[in-house]
């Protein structure tokens, strides 16, 4: 059995190296608040260890064991709010430092007015399962729709820790006096052992957890323009694809508008790129307060937008370029100065059939209607119509035409 000053010295040591891998993350990620929770909370559970195992060495007083207990009563608070800030939720300092509080008191009122180690027991007991509980509920209940692995394994890890401590309360209610922080039996030495390996286990949890956050962080910066914001042509792409295969299965069409910007090249030629760049950010600002839920707006490159209606005909097309256009007009109007009025052309089309799962032929047919929009004199939209089919009879007489010129 291993002695009690090594077991506390493998918790501090295994709490130390879990501070320095989230000082490093919160470091290397200074927007990821959850990171600095953690952090806090290695470092506090270390130096409620090294409390502990002073217990080991100052056999006569029992302060070291209300430091140590309330410190890792604290650290548990902190993992408890780094799950919270995780999730987006707030965190009060109050409820943190009101838990620590009480556990300060109840330890001190059972230490020096009245020595009872089963009532010690209890009270730390549920000061460390409350926080823990509370971060289990967020670990276990779906982020967008699922449950991460890490967010999955840090749960599990948070049951089993919960577990753990309960099997402990229980032990030192029927059986007063057998648990004690400076004589450990081997069930004791193999619930500590246990609760290290399960720290350790449970920080691992964590690390997923901010691993797949960074992840989708960077594949969503992958898919989004980065000077207005909205989805990028790869973005489109993608949607488009979906959006083509969803239809094919289906038959039900959906819509897509091309947009330019008129007169862009004077623009920057005349006041300047950052000018053009400020235009680009005001006509997405603008094009977005006349979508509707579920329509995605994406910039295609330089001047161009492309606009993506799911579940949207022809006509509803049209309707979306239609509001699009009026809100540039009326921005127009109310321009004064040196304020830039922006207009724009736009193709309408809508997928067909004859589109299938191939993204291209739509946007080719979008840019179609776009090229008629400019010809007829800018600033306003046209809709691509295909040519209708033929009646066989007439497939007939132009083939005999053909072959009579011929």
């Amino acid at each position: 059995m291993l002695s009690v000053p090594t077991l506390w010295t493998v918790f501090v040591i295994n709490f130390l190296a879990l501070g320095l891998i989230w000082a490093y993350v919160a470091r290397s990620y200074p927007a990821f608040d959850a990171a600095r929770f953690w952090t806090g909370s290695a470092f506090a559970a270390a130096a409620g260890a090294s409390s502990a195992m002073l217990r080991a060495v100052m056999v006569d007083t029992l302060v070291p064991l209300l430091v140590a207990g309330t410190l890792l009563v604290f650290a548990a608070c902190l993992a408890a709010m780094g799950v919270k800030r995780f999730y987006g939720q707030n965190v009060l300092w109050r409820d943190t430092v009101l838990l620590s509080g009480l556990t300060f008191a109840g330890l001190s009122v059972f230490i020096f007015a009245y020595d009872s180690m089963p009532m010690r027991i209890l009270i730390y007991t549920l000061a460390q399962v409350a926080p823990i509980a509370l971060a289990l509920k967020l670990l276990l209940s779906p982020d967008n729709g699922r449950i991460t692995p890490g967010a999955r394994l840090a749960g599990v890890v948070s049951a089993l820790i919960i577990g753990i401590y309960v099997l402990r309360l229980v032990g030192a209610l029927v059986q007063p006096g057998e648990i004690s922080f400076i004589r450990f039996s081997a069930g004791q030495s193999l619930v500590i052992l246990l609760l290290v390996f399960l720290s350790m286990a449970l920080n691992f949890g964590f690390l997923l957890m901010a691993m797949d956050r960074l992840r989708n962080e960077v594949a969503d910066l992958a898919l989004l323009d980065d000077l207005t914001g909205v989805g990028n042509r790869r973005h489109l792409v993608q949607r488009l694809t979906e959006e083509c295969a969803r239809s094919d299965r289906s038959g039900e069409p959906f819509a897509l508008l091309v947009i330019d910007l008129d007169g862009f090249k004077g623009i920057n030629d005349t006041h300047g790129h950052a000018a053009g760049d400020a235009c680009l950010q005001h006509f997405t600002l603008m094009a977005q307060t006349r979508l509707r839920p579920g329509d995605m707006l994406a910039r295609t490159g330089g001047d161009e937008f492309c606009i993506v209606l799911p579940s949207s005909t022809l006509r509803e097309g049209a309707m979306i370029a239609r509001r699009v256009l009026e809100v540039c007009r009326a921005d127009a109007e109310q321009c004064t100065g040196r304020d830039i009025p922006i207009a724009v052309s736009i193709g309408v089309a809508q997928w067909t059939r004859e589109v299938g799962q191939h993204p291209d032929r739509l946007i080719a047919a979008a840019d179609h209607a776009l090229y008629d929009a400019k010809k007829g004199g800018k600033n306003g939209f046209a809709t691509y119509e295909p040519a209708p089919a033929l009646a066989p009879d007439m497939v007939d007489l132009v083939e005999a035409a053909l072959r009579k010129r011929a």
